[in-house]
C-alpha cells in the first residue's frame, strides 16, 4: 500500500467550492475554525498578505494551497482580469490528522511548471463557469480529487514538516510505520516495531525521532486516536472501537484519550456534532 492511502484512509476529507469569477474586492480568511484552503489563480494576478510583511504578488495560473487554517487576504491587481476558483478544504485539523500536520502551511504552484494538473482543472473551470445540473456536486467532487493530486505533488516534492512522511520515506522504519497504520489493534512493543524494522531496539527508537519528532510508541498512541475519532465520526461506540485500536476496555481507551486530548470522548463527540451542525447551517 502507497504512503498516502493509510492515512486518507482515516481521514474525512473533503473540498467545497464556494467562490468562482473575478475577485473584485480585497477578501480576508481570518484563520479560525478547521478548513484550509485552495484557490486556483485561472487568470490575473492577484496580492497574497499573509501579515508580518508577508506580500507576494502571483502570477495566473497558480494553485495557492493552505491544508490548514491559516490567516491570509487575496487582493486584487486588477479586479476585471482577476479569475479565481476557491475551494474549504477539510484534512482534519480538527482530528489532529497526521497528514494534516505534516504539509507546510502554505504552498504557492505555479501551474505552467505542473501541466499533470491540467486535465482536473480544465474540467473544474468548465464546472465553475458554467451552470449544469448538478454542478456544485461535480465541482466538489473535483476538487477533492485535485486535493489529492497536490497532496501527492507536495509528498514528491518533499516538502514536508518534520513528520511521520520522513518516516516513511526511510525503507527501514516505513516497514514498521505500515504495520503500525495496518495494524493498531496488535499490542505493539518497541521491540516488536524495531525487528520489523530490522534494526536495534535504541537505533530504531532514535532514528524515528530523529526524522518525526516523536517515539515510535508515541506516534502509535496518536494513530490510533486518530483512528478512535475517525470511527467515533461514523457513529461506532467507544465499546465497539477499543479492541480494533489495542486497547483492552473501554475504560482503558476512555483514559487514554482524555489524558492525551484533555477532552472525554463522549465530551469531544458532543463538539464535533455541535461544528458539523454549525458547519452545514
Amino acid at each position: 500500500m502507497d504512503q498516502l492511502t493509510p492515512l486518507l484512509n482515516q481521514t474525512a476529507l473533503s473540498a467545497n467550492v464556494f467562490f468562482s469569477g473575478q475577485l473584485c474586492n480585497t477578501v480576508d480568511f481570518n484563520g479560525d475554525g478547521h478548513v484550509g484552503h485552495i484557490h486556483v489563480l485561472k487568470a490575473g494576478t492577484l496580492e497574497l498578505d499573509m501579515g508580518a510583511n508577508q506580500r507576494t504578488q502571483i502570477r495566473a495560473p497558480a494553485v495557492l494551497f493552505f491544508p490548514r487554517p491559516s490567516r491570509h487576504r487575496l487582493l486584487p491587481v486588477d479586479a476585471m482580469q482577476c479569475e479565481l476558483v476557491c475551494a474549504m478544504i477539510n484534512l482534519g485539523t480538527r482530528n489532529r490528522s497526521p497528514l494534516a500536520l505534516a504539509l507546510p502551511e502554505f504552498s504557492l504552484i505555479s501551474l505552467d511548471q505542473h501541466k499533470n494538473f491540467m486535465a482536473t482543472l480544465d474540467l473544474l473551470f468548465v464546472e465553475a463557469f458554467a451552470d449544469f445540473y448538478g454542478r456544485q456536486s461535480a465541482l466538489n467532487r473535483l476538487a477533492e480529487y485535485f486535493l489529492i493530486q497536490l497532496l501527492r505533488q507536495v509528498i514528491a516534492d518533499g516538502n514536508l514538516n518534520q513528520s511521520i512522511f520522513s518516516a516513511l520515506a526511510d525503507p527501514r522504519l516505513a516497514k514498521a510505520v505500515q504495520m503500525m497504520h495496518e495494524r493498531p489493534d496488535m499490542a505493539w512493543t518497541l521491540e516488536m516495531l524495531a525487528e520489523e524494522a530490522g534494526m536495534s531496539r535504541a537505533r530504531f527508537a532514535a532514528h524515528f525521532r530523529d526524522l518525526t519528532g516523536l517515539t515510535p510508541l508515541d506516534y502509535l498512541t496518536d494513530w490510533r486516536l486518530s483512528v478512535v475519532q475517525h470511527l467515533l465520526l461514523q457513529g461506532k461506540s467507544l465499546k465497539a472501537i477499543a479492541p480494533l485500536v489495542g486497547y483492552q476496555s473501554q475504560a482503558t481507551l476512555s483514559r487514554i484519550f482524555a489524558k492525551k486530548l484533555q477532552i472525554a470522548p463522549s465530551e469531544w463527540i458532543d463538539i464535533q456534532r455541535t461544528e458539523n451542525a454549525m458547519d452545514s447551517e
